[in-house]
């Protein structure tokens, strides 16, 4: 029986007339990275403060840890949202300190996350003295002051430099990793969330598009033998009899094979001596870039939708 973190149903929040998040519904197993992708302002960063109680939804329920949530559940959560909130007249073990009155967490516990996160060295150092990479890192220590069980990031890797963006990624990848800890991380940034995320939520406009794991996005990502030609039924049921290939795309005169580059001549060979007239082969790579930008244009924008954050 599958384990969830975090579900939602329905999940609603208005602000007047604007619909910052709209019905939705996510999923989040045990275990996962979730990667929450979608531009600024489609309703990201407003869905985790409803999880988090910051904000109070319109309408819908929050299921955490397969109860519904209340309030004591939280004190397993971990968050950091939107810029970190720190004690910038302080060093990073004062602020550790400070907030481990809050959130709990022993001296030996502060002393692993500052080493986790790369600032165990800094001594006395004053946070206002920083780097922004410092300040994230030092947020996700935070975070992770009680050993929670589930970890939100909001946008984690904004205005980071590529070495700030490493750092970030390899202590996500070891609390999930090593500490067995879930992650729902927010980012408009592609290219970073593939490097760590095990599912994808898909959100534009505040409406949640697709949820869909990173291995099913590499197989339909996957190259495909595009075929142009006279009989495509007909040629489709070759392929399936001839090469075990049964999820082939059918439209108009033009079939579409899941299958590598490597065997198109062979595909080639047998249509043309099954007098199929060929008229185009080729090969199609859909990147995932490609795709979720073809899955945030199937949204219609509706008036006063996402225009929040």
């Amino acid at each position: 029986m599958e384990e969830f973190v975090l579900r939602t149903f329905g999940l609603t929040k208005r602000f007047g007339n604007k619909i910052a998040v709209n019905n939705v519904s996510i999923n989040i197993r045990k275990g996962d990275i979730y990667g929450f992708i979608g531009p600024n302002g489609a309703g990201k960063t407003t869905a985790m403060k409803v999880v988090l109680d910051l904000m109070k939804p319109t309408s819908g329920e929050i299921e955490l840890f397969g109860k519904m949530k209340n309030q004591g559940d939280l004190i397993r959560v971990g968050s950091l949202i939107e810029s970190p909130g720190l004690y910038t007249a302080c060093s990073a073990y004062e602020n550790m300190k400070r907030f481990s009155l809050l959130f709990g967490g022993t001296d030996e516990d502060i002393a692993f996350y500052l080493r986790m996160v790369g600032l165990e060295s800094v001594g006395k150092k004053k946070v206002s003295a920083f780097s922004l990479g410092m300040k994230q890192r030092l947020g996700i220590a935070i975070a992770l002051l009680g050993n929670p069980e589930f970890l939100i990031l909001d946008e984690p890797v904004n205005g980071l430099d590529p070495m700030g963006m490493k750092d970030v990624r390899d202590i996500i990848q070891f609390v999930n990793r090593e500490k067995g800890v879930t992650l729902f991380i927010s980012s408009h940034l592609l290219s970073e969330l593939e490097k760590v995320a095990t599912v994808y939520g898909i959100i534009n406009c505040g409406t949640l598009i697709e949820e869909i794991t990173a291995e099913e996005l590499e197989r339909r990502c996957a190259s495909s033998i595009r075929v142009r030609c006279s009989e495509p039924q007909k040629a489709a049921a070759i392929i399936r009899e001839n090469f075990g290939i049964e999820q082939i795309d059918i439209s108009d005169n033009q079939i579409l094979i899941p299958a590598p580059p490597a065997i198109s001549a062979r595909v080639n060979e047998m249509l043309v001596k099954s007098e199929i007239q060929v008229s185009e082969l080729g090969i199609q790579k859909v990147s995932s870039e490609d795709y979720f930008l073809s899955k945030m244009g199937s949204l219609n924008v509706g008036m006063g939708v996402g225009q929040y954050a």
